[in-house]
């Protein structure tokens, strides 16, 4: 067992399935010598070469292109784009041909290939390189979508994702990079996709969060158990496919439920939880169901990142109203 970051933890996994599977491939912008922005690759392409951990062209959409042509033939491509705000020139080739070649062949070809790159802000980072918006990925069938909070659950769910044979986006939340350590099996271990964790058991309030903002929640624990509420706080872990069955029954538990999301409020993962608390969970509520999300605006250059991000305050602030609320 070592004591490793989130950068840590995925070069373990990377290298773990690098060293089990020869059609494995990793490839993207910069991976290979420089071992990637936030040198998540680093020393891959030294230890397995530099036809099996290679750099690529500044081409989102022929990365995301030949990863879909590696899996046709057989291969488990690993793709990783440097930005979240890069992904976009390769949407064509994720919406039409990596999401749906499975349904198109009836499920005679499988399609093992995991897109990964950093997303979401807190780091002061330019525009394209701070955006929230796994929602877009969530929206598309075929496609799953995973985002770790911690290093040991980054490993097990990169291991998870590489060996599945649908296609996954795995989005990694860059301010978690390297914002604390935990220890991680340097061996293969595996987690469930689809399934939440339930970090904190809890019996007046279910607080609902996923990468980043789960770090934000976790700072708020202490404040807002302090105020004497017990709160029950789950990371989902994987957006889609959600695990409806530990968010249903926290909520019939606790009756009121806060969801704390990065990206703008409108159209995003957090009222999709909510109406599916609504459908399955309405005759359990004390209190309507609320989310704390980002503003409905472009993601603000760093002066203003701050502002635009739930803060562990906000989060004790929205959950006491919560408790004063009445449904």
């Amino acid at each position: 067992m070592a004591t490793m970051t989130m950068v840590q933890a995925l070069n373990s996994a990377l290298d773990n399935k690098l060293g089990d599977d020869k059609n494995i491939l990793c490839f993207g912008e910069d991976i290979g010598v420089n071992g990637g922005v936030f040198r998540v690759t680093e020393g891959l392409q030294k230890k397995y070469g530099a036809e099996r951990v290679f750099d690529t062209p500044l081409a989102e959409d022929s990365i995301c292109g030949a990863a879909v042509g590696m899996a046709i033939a057989g291969l488990r491509p690993v793709a990783e784009m440097q930005f979240d705000g890069f992904v976009y020139p390769a949407f064509n080739q994720i919406k039409t041909h990596l999401s749906r070649f499975r349904y198109r062949t009836r499920g005679r070809r499988p399609m093992p290939v995991v897109i990964r790159f950093p997303y979401g802000g807190g780091v002061r980072a330019l525009e394209m390189h701070s955006e929230s918006d796994e929602a877009i990925y969530a929206h598309i069938p075929g496609l799953k979508v995973v985002i770790p909070s911690t290093p040991y659950d980054a490993k097990g769910l990169l291991i998870s994702a590489i060996e599945d044979n649908d296609p996954v986006i795995f989005q990694e939340p860059k301010r978690l990079y390297r914002a604390g350590r935990q220890e991680v099996p340097e061996d293969f271990y595996r987690i469930q996709i689809g399934k939440a964790k339930v970090e904190n058991e809890g019996k007046d309030v279910t607080i609902l969060s996923w990468g980043a903002m789960m770090r934000v929640c976790r700072q708020a624990l202490e404040s807002i158990e302090q105020d004497g509420i017990s709160v029950e706080l789950i990371d989902l872990r994987t957006i889609y496919p959600l695990d409806h069955d530990t968010i249903i029954s926290s909520v019939k538990k606790t009756g009121r439920v806060l969801v704390v999301q990065e990206g703008p409020q409108s159209f995003g993962v957090a009222a999709e939880v909510i109406s599916l608390i609504n459908e399955k969970a309405f005759f359990h509520l004390e209190a309507p169901p609320a989310r704390l999300c980002g503003n409905d605006t472009i993601s603000p250059l760093p002066k203003s990142e701050d502002l635009y991000s739930p803060s562990p305050d906000r989060v004790r602030y929205r959950v006491q109203k919560l408790m004063d609320c009445e449904a």
